[in-house]
């Protein structure tokens, strides 16, 4: 479907993509696709002498704003594989999953679930 920003077209909004647009979208819609939201080149760093907010933060104030949407973190490597109704982890690297009240969820390579039945709900 797509990569980077890209593959936010496939969350039910563009709202946690790292790109800000310095335009008006015509609203944040995206095509409903995947039940969650995703994160792509999630990281945690900051680099030295950047005073800002970690990603962890921006998807915690997401998340209070959006508490029945998951947030899913694809760190560079990791990428997510949608078929038949199922979602794998794929790449070098664990996944990292983010819900509203829950701790943070490691989903290692190969980890698979039903969208259906949600994650971790």
């Amino acid at each position: 479907m797509g990569w980077s920003a890209g593959s936010n077209l496939a969350c039910p909004t563009l709202r946690t993509t790292n790109d800000m647009p310095i335009v008006d979208p015509m609203g944040f819609d995206g095509l409903g696709l995947i039940p969650f939201q995703l994160n792509a080149h999630f990281t945690n760093e900051l680099p030295s002498g950047l005073q800002a907010e970690t990603r962890e933060q921006r998807i915690a104030e997401f998340l209070t704003l959006n508490p029945n949407m998951g947030v899913l973190g694809l760190p560079e490597g990791v990428w997510l594989r949608v078929q038949h109704g199922f979602a794998t982890i794929g790449g070098n690297q664990a996944a990292i999953w983010f819900s509203s009240g829950n701790p943070t969820q490691k989903l290692e390579v190969g980890f698979e679930w039903s969208l259906l039945s949600g994650l971790f709900t």
